[in-house]
């Protein structure tokens, strides 16, 4: 029996080549047997356009990829992502940070040498002690804050050494302790990619997992919360990201030329293919 696979965008801009790669890579990736389903990741909603989504869909279908239905939009479930988030908050695993962005370089700064990890200096933890009747109030007064994961903690809970393979690069020991205390949720945006997208692997049984090789390092992250929260393990495969001629990955920050702006300047399919090859 063939894999469930998913391709999951973000609707914050027009699908790009790099886009049409990795979705393309998902749906062979299921086989003849398996099944391939599309999910909308549009938990940021200051930047996510109901335009963007439609175009999705048109752009996936003029591909000639077809999908499960319904598809899962992330912005209609939040009710399940605040669930996961209770039950961390109510195993101790979470706490309110208050720190700004300039509160956190100065304490990093002041003690120096600071820990880093894939997306920088690590949480020097501040906020990891408060207690809660300060966090009650603050949060009372309306001040702005994230939860974090106290990853000291959930690694205790977790109580054993994780693994997950990637077709790719084989078997891999999980090491989530870099990411520090990442944050999950914010005041704001009441959930986090890696929250959501590992309770929605887990709903929608996801049985091996598509994406670029810069998600790599998310997958040890995933791999903690899947085991807290008693998920069964998918298998993954991290693929090389398409470049454009000048070596660079495409991006939708540098807009990269568009699926929508080929398909009305002419292009056809099968130029979008080539493009593409194997990468």
């Amino acid at each position: 029996m063939g894999d469930v696979t998913r391709f999951a965008p973000s609707p914050t801009g027009y699908l790009h080549l790099g886009h049409a790669a990795s979705a393309i890579f998902a749906a062979r990736s299921a086989g003849g047997d398996g099944r391939f389903l599309l999910r909308v990741e549009d938990i940021d909603q200051t930047r996510a356009r109901p335009e963007y989504i439609e175009a999705i869909y048109h752009d996936l279908a003029w591909l000639g990829l077809t999908w499960e239905m319904p598809v899962r939009v992330q912005s209609a479930h939040f009710n399940d992502y605040q669930a996961v988030l209770d039950r961390l908050t109510d195993r101790d695993l979470l706490y309110p940070c208050f720190c700004t962005r300039k509160d956190i370089q100065a304490e990093i700064a002041r003690i120096g040498n600071a820990p880093h990890g894939p997306d920088g200096a690590l949480y020097p933890g501040t906020c990891r002690h408060l207690s809660a009747a300060e966090c009650h109030d603050r949060i009372a007064a309306g001040e702005s804050y994230a939860l974090r994961l106290d990853m000291g903690r959930a690694m205790t809970q977790a109580g054993r050494r994780l693994y997950w393979h990637d077709r790719a690069a084989g078997r891999q020991v999980a090491t989530p302790e870099i990411f520090g205390d990442v944050v999950l949720a914010r005041k704001d945006t009441p959930t986090s990619y890696h929250v959501s997208v590992t309770l929605d692997d887990h709903l929608q049984e996801i049985s091996l997992v598509t994406r670029g090789e810069d998600l790599f390092f998310a997958s040890h992250l995933h791999r903690l919360l899947q085991e807290l929260l008693g998920y069964a393990v998918p298998e993954y495969h991290h693929h090389k990201l398409l470049t454009g001629p000048d070596g660079k990955r495409f991006a939708k920050r540098d807009k990269s030329e568009t699926l929508q702006s080929m398909r009305k300047a002419g292009v056809s399919v099968a130029d979008v293919l080539a493009r593409i090859g194997s990468f």
